[in-house]
């Protein structure tokens, strides 16, 4: 069974979806922006639904921040029905744009739809150096031998492979893959770098000629092509 994130601010739309949703289903409940990030980075989900109209942290800037690490399918929902919002929603990365009120029916129906268009496509990222970042099975490849890492080990992979000559500081890595409350320091990430620099060594994969160390400030995967 698939399993869905909810996310709204009003406790009451969270146990409506869950009813209508909850018999074809798991669904997950998070009342807030920060709790959803938080959750998506650490635990397996196949779809978010997300309100747009919260406080402190709005659906736009959750589904801004969950496309820098990934590409989870998400719906937007909200009771604004201007083509300027639905627009918006969908050039920021949503998949999918659902007005309230809603029939039950074809919310399902969007849902499924939205999983048959990622069943069609691809869900790896494959590469000149025939690295494969493959986020549906969760696995790091390198000419066919899978590396054995660690789900944070991944996530810093997956998103230096995202965002190639990118610069990223330690701060910024720690609050994208450990999120805004942790007492993660930055000589964790120094750690984490040079783990997943062995690791890849070990499969003769050549990382230091991509992954690079940006002095006095963090680091970058650098595009070859």
């Amino acid at each position: 069974m698939k399993t869905l994130l909810l996310v709204d601010d009003e406790m009451r739309m969270l146990d409506l979806l869950g009813l209508y949703l909850s018999p074809f289903y798991k669904c997950i409940k998070a009342d807030s922006g920060e709790k959803a990030i938080t959750y998506l980075k650490n635990k397996k989900i196949d779809l978010v639904l997300l309100d747009i109209m919260m406080p402190e942290m709005d659906g736009w800037a959750i589904c801004e921040e969950i496309r820098i690490f990934s590409d989870i399918p998400i719906i937007m929902l909200s009771a604004r029905n201007e083509k300027v919002d639905i627009i918006k929603g969908l050039k920021i990365g949503a998949d999918d744009y659902v007005t309230k009120p809603f029939d039950e029916r074809e919310l399902l129906a969007r849902i499924a739809a939205v999983f048959r268009r990622y069943d069609d496509k691809v869900m790896t990222q494959e590469h000149d150096t025939d690295l494969v970042w493959d986020e549906d099975a969760y696995e790091l490849r390198f000419k066919d031998e899978t590396i054995q890492i660690t789900p944070k080990e991944f996530l810093l992979v997956g998103l230096f492979l995202k965002y190639p000559n990118k610069v990223f500081s330690r701060s910024h890595l720690i609050e994208l893959i450990w999120g805004t409350d942790t007492d993660t320091e930055d000589r964790t990430i120094d750690s984490h770098m040079r783990n997943i620099r062995e690791k890849l060594r070990q499969v003769n994969f050549p990382i230091d000629d991509y992954l690079m160390t940006v002095w006095g400030i963090g680091y970058k995967w650098a595009n070859k092509k």
